[in-house]
């Protein structure tokens, strides 16, 4: 018996906790949708009413209105008009106090991470933490600078170390990227170990890709 339940909770399990996560996703997106149309009652027409109280009650417009947004913000700022105006927008935005400081700072690190000629987050590595000898997956984003940098003599690489089973929080460390090992799997299959705890291992890719663990020097102190 207990068998079967298992086996049937391993069936359900992932299936009940997706449609879970899409339902509170849709949620949150419809719920500020809705705070949207009903702001904009105050200064829409009286004839625009039953037209909002419709859109009210068609479940998921949020995510539809979000894309499309999404899209046509896209081709507004990938155009010499466009990147004028966001350009004139972001000046704007960098002159007022308290909130230049929290959009330059989302605006560099939003630039850095989904930006098609950036490099961050595109390679996985293995690195030793919290102590020589033990490795856990890092992921490479980019070199030091600044400061730092002036401090660090040789080649180092900046990386960040998620922790499990939640990566969106972490470490960031510089290590000398003598004291780094490669990976061949992407970053996605990466993302993967991390999140399972080791439970999910990804397939390997190729036989000779990487040089083993032990041809790596411990860091020494």
């Amino acid at each position: 018996m207990k068998k079967y339940l298992l086996a049937g909770l391993l069936v359900w399990l992932p299936l009940a906790i997706t449609i879970w996560v899409l339902q509170a996703a849709l949620g949150l997106l419809d719920s500020v949708f809705g705070w949207l149309l009903n702001a904009g009652r105050a200064v829409l027409p009286a004839a625009a009413e039953p037209l909002i109280d419709l859109l009210l009650k068609i479940p998921g417009v949020g995510v539809i209105v979000m894309l499309s947004g999404l899209l046509l913000t896209g081709v507004f700022a990938t155009n010499i008009f466009g990147q004028w105006w966001l350009r004139q927008g972001s000046r704007a935005l960098s002159k007022i106090p308290i909130v230049k400081s929290i959009y330059n700072s989302v605006k560099q690190v939003s630039d850095t991470l989904f930006s098609s000629s950036g490099n961050a987050f595109r390679e996985a590595v293995l690195v030793q933490y919290p102590r020589a000898g033990s490795w856990t997956i890092a992921f490479v984003t980019g070199k030091p600078g600044g400061e730092a940098a002036l401090h660090l003599p040789g080649d180092y690489l900046s990386v960040y170390v998620p922790t499990t089973p939640n990566p969106t929080s972490g470490f960031f460390l510089m290590v000398p990227r003598a004291d780094v090992v490669v990976l061949q799997m992407s970053v996605d299959e990466a993302l993967k170990y991390v999140i399972s705890m080791g439970v999910v291992a990804p397939p390997l890719h190729g036989a000779a890709a990487t040089p083993p663990i032990a041809a790596v020097e411990p860091a020494r102190n």
